[in-house]
């Protein structure tokens, strides 16, 4: 969901500026994206910070940041919020990212029958949701149809762009010619070079907005699946802890959460055991050993 983007150093070259932007603003953009999404926004964005903004204040006709950022003090109901928030996340995913943990899920999913329930919370653009309904199709064929998943994210564009359903024919190359054929309809004509998501595969999906650090979920849980991949590095100690306990609340006792390849949760072990590659269940559940791994 969340991921850096690249940002000269110090003493590489600046942007041309054409709006007020001091460091004190960049401090209260810092200070307002955390208590808002709970995002630690590091100390070398400023650059990042600037440019995804300034379009903000253009297409508002202000020139200083100290005016807009006054804005959003001024008016916490307001939409621009919502615009705020989209500019400051950045959207890096792909179809089966991660491979390792789909041959898990399927195994999952084979166990547990058509009554699963997933929740991918971090939709981005929807790559990860559709993988996760295309494993859910190959697995359990016609019965597939009786299984929902929920994908949610903060960035309301990028839910946008998932509810579409529709890439470009690079994003869907690196898929096998089956899966592309099986789950995709090819463009002609003005949607030549795109492809787009069968709607019998994007009707297991529920895309919804979702802030991870808003004080209620509106969810229907609980899960025999959560994912959650590489969302958590973008929070501080105490934020992961609090949505780890949160997800736990919304996991069934023998439910699992998968983590990005850079996650560790062993901090929480009170709460989640390690129970194969950043797969974690409950540290209340009963053992059960995964495919390719000892009791």
């Amino acid at each position: 969901m969340f991921a850096d983007s690249g940002e000269p150093h110090d003493n590489a070259a600046r942007f041309a500026r054409d709006l007020d932007f001091t460091p004190r603003d960049f401090e209260r953009v810092r200070e307002l994206i955390y208590r808002r999404a709970g995002i630690v926004m590091a100390d070398n964005k400023r650059e990042m910070v600037y440019s995804r903004l300034a379009k903000r204040l253009r297409l508002l006709g202000m020139n200083r940041f100290s005016d807009y950022l006054a804005h959003l003090d001024a008016t916490p109901d307001s939409q621009e919020w919502e615009a705020f928030t989209n500019a400051l996340t950045t959207n890096l995913t792909a179809f089966f990212r991660e491979a390792h943990h789909f041959p898990v899920l399927a195994e999952e999913i084979r166990q547990r029958g058509p009554g699963i329930r997933i929740w991918c919370a971090g939709a981005s653009t929807g790559e990860e949701p559709y993988s996760l309904a295309m494993t859910v199709h190959e697995t359990l064929g016609a019965a597939a149809s009786q299984v929902r998943i929920v994908a949610t994210d903060i960035d309301t564009e990028a839910l946008a762009k998932a509810r579409q359903g529709i890439y470009t024919m690079d994003s869907v190359a690196k898929l096998s010619e089956e899966r592309r054929r099986r789950f995709f309809l090819r463009g002609s004509g003005a949607r030549s070079g795109f492809a787009r998501i069968r709607p019998e595969i994007a009707a297991m999906i529920d895309f919804r907005p979702l802030n991870l650090v808003s004080r209620s979920w509106a969810l229907n849980g609980p899960f025999d699946i959560i994912f959650c991949r590489n969302v958590m590095i973008y929070f501080d100690k105490e934020t992961q802890t609090e949505i780890l306990r949160r997800f736990a609340s919304q996991l069934k006792p023998d439910g699992l959460l998968f983590a990005g390849h850079s996650e560790n949760f062993s901090f929480l072990n009170q709460t989640f055991r390690l129970r194969g590659q950043t797969v974690y269940a409950l540290a209340s559940s009963s053992s059960r050993a995964m495919p390719g791994h000892s009791r």
